[in-house]
């Protein structure tokens, strides 16, 4: 996968040989993006410890890092630039929260939260996993999406491994709350696409391809028609 931030010359050669030149550029745009680093958790031990993997990669001047877990899809992207800002207003580190139905916050893990003066912006007390509809603290659940104060490292060298031996992120962030690490949520105002499961994935890619300015039109038409099939059966 990192692969695809390579430089390929000889593919873009390639491209542009065949007429394909918006192609080319995309290519040529993706080495520029990043200069990836991998870092391999050789065991299934918790994102907590595949966190703590990152440490010795981070320069010295790097004293914060994002966390961004590919099975969210978080729209829009602007989301991770909201908090870096509550960071820079707050110090600390920076989540990113939505809101849910009340009735279903214990498939989440919760925030207990207190009010700031920015209407998005909530100091977290606390996180509670999984609660009880009737136990939970709000209704603002976690994603994600992480802004990290260096100061997580150590957390994670002190907290206790749970089942399996894995180390939750979550443990270490509450940790640091405890101490008082100052931790905020950003109130996440757009769209959060669960990428972890085939009834989320489905219709994320949906939506992407309907947005797309070139096969959005036809996608949207072949819907229509296969939606005309099954709605007899499931409409």
């Amino acid at each position: 996968m990192l692969r695809h931030f390579d430089e390929s010359p000889n593919h873009v050669e390639v491209l542009r040989d065949r007429g394909k030149d918006e192609q080319a550029a995309k290519v040529e745009r993706a080495a520029k993006i990043i200069h990836p680093v991998a870092v391999t958790q050789e065991k299934p031990l918790g994102i907590g410890h595949a966190v703590g993997l990152a440490e010795p990669v981070l320069d010295d001047d790097e004293h914060c890092f994002a966390v961004m877990l590919p099975d969210d899809g978080i729209e829009p992207t602007v989301a991770m630039s909201e908090m870096v800002w509550v960071r820079q207003e707050h110090g600390g580190s920076a989540l990113l929260a939505v809101e849910v139905d009340p009735a279903h916050v214990s498939n989440y893990g919760v925030f207990d939260i207190e009010t700031t003066d920015d209407d998005r912006v909530k100091k977290v007390l606390g996180m509670v996993e999984k609660p009880a509809a009737e136990d939970a603290p709000s209704n603002l659940v976690a994603t994600g999406r992480y802004l990290l104060d260096r100061a997580i490292f150590g957390a994670l060298r002190r907290i206790t491994p749970g089942k399996g031996g894995e180390l939750q992120l979550t443990d270490a962030i509450d940790l640091l709350i405890s101490e008082g690490h100052p931790v905020h949520v950003v109130v996440h105002n757009g769209i959060r696409h669960d990428l972890g499961n085939p009834a989320g994935f489905i219709p994320a890619s949906v939506e992407f391809g309907l947005r797309h300015p070139k096969y959005g039109p036809a996608l949207f038409h072949d819907l229509e028609a296969i939606m005309e099939k099954y709605r007899p059966e499931l409409g």
